[in-house]
């Protein structure tokens, strides 16, 4: 609830800025323990922007209760007054505790920042804002910031999207964390810059509580992290708490946001289970993908025409490696333009289609935001009189430069847009299309070759009249949203769609899978892939996976092995290359390399029944598939920074080999109680120690955990469609009581009707004193 509307005194506070403008404070709590504090103008001289459509769902608030107050202070509490909010009122402050546990104080130093809107006839002086590239010598300081502390927490994760460790660095001598989606073609390694998307989505962990802060807005965001003190050292700073004779940890998080409002989410948890659920109930759940989809996939910057596709897809076959889908990159259009084919190279598309679906195959094509400038071109010509462009700040379309040339730019920010978009992929609209046919949104930070950091200037308007801005990190994440409506409409509501985006924001797991853009063939880049990885599966974009064998430059066989092993491991399977290139179909490389690609594709294939449970968990409590080991053992705190290895679902444990030439490789398997079972030799070792492991080629260091059941097919066939064909098979690793349990779900693996009709089988099995149940 507002607490704004409550005629608690004090709570409408009247916060007073530089200028002695005055915000509007409102503080809201829900049930599930998470804490929403927004500030906005009181009256501003124009609305300030406000995100829509990344929250999901009406959120439902809990009445808050005052439990003391005094005149400069007041103590709130809800639910069953385990939580507590102190709000004091000059300076203000912001802390928020649970059953007498400080988590969180908002505001501490008072650093709060919010940059109102002036009346240009009051104020003529132009603040130039110097911590954001403002691409406009015309716009005025409109920042918005706050800082907070994160009590007795010395290790964050998230905000995605950085080439960096999984746990966030301490920023106070370097760059900050920049949140603004860039098209950045091979980008650095142990970077904070911002890639192609941007989750502003932080999450804290320590013994006993997981915690999370969720800033919520679209424009250019820089998060400065300080931990006092340092993991690992000990020394002077200038404020620490004393507890039972030792020093508490305090990380100290600043946000700034070049405009927008501040609308700042605490997620309290106190479990990561908690918290992943926490950040779910606001943004959504990860959309349960089609079982195809997490299949291998295969794609080229560009395949040349219909033989060559076909080539492969018999290369596949006769090399007995199973895939699903084919993929096709910009080359295949007539001259760039989108929804269309190139008559020469792909004459009849539909057929090609057909051909691969006999095999119960698909194929993905691409489509970009950019529209190419060619009055002939009818779609063009349907796009500008419906006033479906961006404009520049003069008001006229704006134009610039990218695949076709000159082009413009689809504003997906509008609804009408969204609508419009949509429709093209009609069946009727889009000829040569066919029901097997699915998307893949490239190019969508937007990407403008032209442009200042080769994206759009952030004063081109948006309808409503929006600075680019203000949105700039939700263009991507609206593409999507349009693809996904236009899929979803094509099979009249009945079909998953299947969509990749390079570009997202919070909320871009509702729409489908994501990957992390274009990568080098290099064991740097396939060894940076898992901290990626894990970081956005932390927050939410758990479909993800990294271009295997990376995107440019051409790797060695050992490396072209080793990706597809790691990829295999990862929820989103598909190698990549750029047309600058050698082919690296996997049988190019002679028998050995072949075999061992063979070799970890069809383990993928045979371990999907347990992969598409652990997307059911996503989609209905938000567990991420893929997980730091801290997330399984939260109170062994040597855990909480490995990035090297990961759990696959609450069973499998992986140590992918990321570097050349190795013989051994050591593994880290946690839990004192814990017995791991090595699924190559079936060997059993306890927990809590380093196992020096050796390693050839073929080895994949897979471990699974002692008390759980992990579902499979006993074969794999030629694509996801012949699973059905095997028999499931239950591998049962007990725990030293000799107990075992897990899960598996099924469902027709492509339609809605296990939502819509409840058409879905979900089975649990039970190993207690050597009897397997199956409930």
């Amino acid at each position: 609830r507002d607490i704004s509307t409550q005629n608690v005194t004090g709570l409408k506070e009247q916060v007073k800025t530089r200028r002695t403008d005055r915000l509007c404070l409102q503080i809201r709590a829900t049930q599930s323990g998470t804490v929403r504090v927004s500030l906005d103008e009181l009256q501003p001289v124009k609305p300030r922007y406000h995100v829509s459509d990344v929250l999901h769902g009406e959120l439902r608030y809990e009445p808050l209760r005052v439990n003391w107050k005094r005149e400069d202070c007041v103590c709130l509490t809800w639910g069953l007054g385990q939580y507590k909010l102190l709000v004091s009122f000059s300076p203000f402050k912001l802390e928020i505790s649970c059953d007498g546990e400080e988590i969180v104080t908002l505001n501490p130093e008072n650093k709060l920042y919010f940059e109102t809107l002036q009346d240009p006839t009051r104020y003529q002086e132009q603040y130039m804002i110097l911590l954001f590239h403002t691409h406009s010598k015309t716009h005025l300081e409109i920042s918005v910031g706050m800082d907070l502390s994160l009590h007795g927490f010395n290790h964050t994760y998230g905000l995605p999207e950085h080439a960096d460790t999984l746990v966030l660095k301490d920023t106070s001598v370097t760059e900050a964390y920049r949140l603004y989606n860039l098209d950045v073609f091979g980008y650095d390694i142990n970077s904070r810059l911002g890639l192609y998307g941007s989750v502003p989505f932080l999450l804290a962990h320590k013994l006993e509580r997981t915690a999370g802060v969720f800033w919520l807005n679209a424009s250019e965001t820089l998060v400065d992290v300080k931990y006092n003190p340092e993991p690992n050292k000990v020394h002077f700073v200038k404020i620490y708490v004393f507890q039972k004779g030792g020093i508490s940890p305090q990380t100290d998080v600043r946000w700034i946001s070049e405009s927008g409002t501040i609308d700042c989410f605490i997620l309290l948890g106190p479990t990561a289970a908690q918290v992943f659920s926490q950040y779910a109930q606001l943004t959504g759940y990860q959309a349960l993908p089609p079982l195809f989809s997490l299949g291998y996939h295969q794609c080229r910057w560009n395949y040349e025409d219909e033989a060559d596709v076909k080539a492969v897809d018999a290369g596949f076959d006769l090399h007995g490696i199973p895939y699903d889908v084919i993929w096709l990159d910009i080359e295949h259009t007539n001259g760039k333009r989108y929804f269309t084919w190139d008559s020469e190279l792909f004459p009849n598309p539909g057929e090609l289609q057909h051909h691969l679906q006999k095999k119960n195959r698909k194929l993905v094509v691409i489509s970009d935001p950019h529209i190419k400038i060619d009055p002939d071109w009818p779609l063009y010509c349907e796009v500008k009189e419906g006033g479906h462009f961006v404009k520049n700040r003069e008001g006229a379309v704006y134009e610039g430069t990218c695949w076709p040339g000159e082009s413009c730019y689809l504003d997906f920010s509008s609804s009408k847009t969204r609508s419009w978009y949509a429709r093209q992929f009609s069946l009727s609209k889009y000829e040569g299309s066919t029901e097997s046919l699915f998307v893949w949104n490239d190019m969508n930070e937007p990407s403008v070759f032209n442009g200042p950091e080769q994206t759009m200037p952030k004063d081109a308007v948006h309808h409503g009249g929006w600075e680019h801005r203000e949105l700039h990190n939700l263009y991507g994440f609206y593409q999507h949203m349009a693809t996904f409506e236009g899929l979803l409409t094509r099979s009249g509501g009945t079909e998953r769609p299947f969509i990749l985006s390079r570009s997202f924001f919070a909320g871009s797991q509702r729409l489908g899978a994501i990957w992390t853009g274009d990568n080098v063939a290099t064991w740097e880049y396939l060894k940076i892939s898992i901290p990626m990885l894990l970081s956005l599966s932390l927050t939410g974009i758990q479909f993800c996976g990294a271009d295997v064998g990376g995107f440019v430059q051409d790797p060695d066989p050992e490396l072209l092995v080793r990706w597809y092993q790691a990829g295999a491991l990862q929820p989103f399977f598909r190698g990549h290359s750029a047309k600058m290139t050698k082919r690296r179909e996997p049988w190019l490389f002679g028998d050995d390399v072949t075999s061992a690609i063979r070799s970890a594709v069809q383990d993928r294939y045979r371990l999907l029944p347990y992969w598409y449970t652990l997307f059911h968990q996503a989609h209905t409590s938000a567990l991420p598939p893929i997980r730091p080991l801290w997330v399984e053992f939260p109170n062994d705190t040597s855990m909480f920074a490995v990035e090297n290895q990961y759990m696959i679902g609450g069973a499998l444990l992986v140590c992918p080999v990321t570097d050349p030439e190795v013989t051994e490789v050591k593994v880290l398997l946690p839990g004192s109680d814990v017995l791991w079972y090595d699924t190559n030799t079936a060997a059993v070792h306890k927990g809590a120690r380093t196992l020096d492991l050796p390693v050839t080629l073929n080895t994949v260091p897979v471990f699974q955990r002692g008390g759980t059941v992990v579902p499979r097919r006993a074969g794999c066939g030629s694509s996801t469609a012949d699973l059905q064909q095997h028999p499931f098979t239950l591998t049962v690793a007990l725990d030293s009581k000799g107990n075992a349990d897990g899960l598996l779900y099924l469902d027709d693996g492509h339609s809605f009707s296990y939502r819509d009709q409840m058409q879905f089988c979900l089975r649990r099995f039970t190993m207690r004193a050597g009897r397997l149940v199956n409930r």
